[in-house]
């Protein structure tokens, strides 16, 4: 259930429930209370990172906030204290305590993922970072604490470590400013914040990185002038001439565990093919001119396009399951869409998309990227995806020979669209041109079920008239 009782009489340890979809850690982002804060059933009192999302966390237990148990840019467990929790009124069962039980032995569950009850406010939103709601000062420039150091906030507000006064007049606010300064390796006591009173921001912490204070203890060898067009290896890349260690944590490690899975287990091949996007421009034109209050995206047509091909070819809608020999083909397509954050790349679901219109999938589309991008997406919809639709034409390149989204079968690529020339009629003429790529499992198809999804998908972008046709 998410709790305990703890040796203090009439305490209760509040655990790190577990936020679903296997997830068995979750970092400290923003602690939303402090100790000696009174708080109600179902109140948000931290907000954490998972490999998938950021979660606002509602406490279960109403009372007096006697610790916390973590800083931010902590890695907790699932199962590991967070809050602890005294009762009010010298031991009394606090107000809404007794209606959390009810809802336990009712198997409400909604505590175990961050979704409230309906008792206190739990609904998303960014807050104005509060210095009182970290737990206790932390020492300017500290790094994330080890398993091994880890320590709760006492009921003073301060961590049983010792910490020099020196340290205090160091003014961190934002968790994400001491993560980018750990990372790039800064002090952060020896920055001089530009924020008001003297709060140190991102930007204080980029411009130290582009201005190393350390030189090379190193004695310099004889100067000599490297030769035109010849790189100086004594020049390094990483600030201040050290190396940059950045450790795998939360979602970098999460992307980099599922492609390299995908790299072992999957067999991929990709195709492409260039193909003439004039047409599926002009259409998109006619659209958003005939209907303006509710324009739609070239992703939106690319997305259509997918879901009519998969209809045709519903052996790439589907995933192998090793365990029990067998390729499982999806009854709806539950279609990701490649989108790359501040976090990293992320994935979004748009599950059972062939039900939706095309005006519906533009506006589901530009939801969904735009709260991927601001990290409100709960975990359930970055997993379960069928089919995955990458447009990396948008770092302004023409083709990629993506890794598939394990466990999925598929993954169509969508290139730049640029001016080429190329053969109408037997003429030449100038036309808007893109290059599609489809990386696919072999052991769910072989290269005539995928060229045919790829000519079809190609047909269809070069005249959308065949896409009207089939849906």
């Amino acid at each position: 259930m998410g709790g305990g009782m703890s040796t203090v009489s009439g305490t209760r340890d509040f655990l790190l429930p577990d936020l679903g979809e296997g997830l068995s850690e979750a970092e400290i982002v923003e602690w939303r209370v402090a100790v000696g804060d009174v708080v109600a059933v179902d109140q948000t009192v931290v907000e954490v990172e998972t490999a998938k999302a950021v979660v606002d966390v509602p406490c279960p237990y109403a009372g007096r906030v006697v610790a916390l148990h973590g800083a931010p840019g902590e890695i907790r467990p699932v199962g590991q204290p967070l809050v602890t929790i005294a009762p009010l009124d010298g031991g009394a069962e606090p107000a809404g305590h007794a209606t959390y039980r009810e809802e336990e032995r009712a198997g409400s569950g909604n505590v175990l993922i961050g979704y409230g009850t309906g008792h206190g406010g739990t609904g998303r939103r960014r807050r104005r970072p509060r210095p009182a709601a970290t737990p206790g000062p932390t020492p300017s420039g500290a790094t994330a604490a080890t398993p091994a150091t880890r320590h709760p906030v006492d009921a003073a507000g301060t961590s049983p470590s010792p910490v020099s006064s020196a340290a205090l007049p160091t003014l961190v606010i934002s968790p994400i400013v001491r993560r980018l300064a750990r990372e790039r390796g800064i002090d952060l006591a020896a920055l001089r914040g530009t924020g008001p009173g003297g709060v140190i921001r991102r930007a204080d912490v980029e411009a130290a990185t582009a201005t190393p204070t350390t030189r090379p203890t190193a004695p310099e060898p004889d100067a000599v002038a490297p030769a035109v067009g010849v790189p100086d290896a004594r020049v390094g890349l990483a600030p201040g001439g050290q190396d940059v260690v950045i450790p795998l944590t939360g979602i970098r490690k999460a992307i980099a565990d599922k492609l390299s899975r995908s790299r072992r287990e999957i067999p991929e091949v990709t195709i492409w093919v260039d193909v003439d996007a004039t047409g599926l421009l002009e259409t998109r034109a006619a659209i958003n001119a005939a209907t303006p209050d509710a324009p739609v995206s070239i992703l939106a047509l690319l997305a259509r396009v997918c879901l009519s091909g998969l209809r045709r070819y519903p052996q790439l809608n589907a995933h192998v399951d090793g365990v029990g020999q067998r390729i499982v083909q999806s009854a709806g397509v539950h279609l990701g869409i490649a989108t790359q954050t501040d976090r990293g790349l992320l994935v979004p679901v748009l599950r059972d998309a062939q039900r939706l219109t095309t005006r519906e999938l533009a506006a589901t589309l530009a939801q969904t990227t735009a709260d991927a991008r601001a990290g409100t997406l709960p975990p359930a919809r970055l997993t379960g995806g069928t089919f995955t639709l990458n447009n990396y034409g948008v770092f302004g390149v023409d083709g990629s020979t993506p890794i598939i989204n394990h466990p999925e079968a598929a993954l169509l690529g969508v290139g730049r669209i640029v001016d080429k020339p190329w053969v109408v009629d037997g003429q030449l003429a100038v036309r808007k041109v893109t290059q599609l790529s489809l990386t696919f499992d072999h052991r769910v198809c072989d290269g005539g079920v995928a060229g045919g999804f790829l000519r079809y998908v190609a047909d269809c972008v070069q005249q959308p008239a065949l896409l009207v046709a089939n849906v």
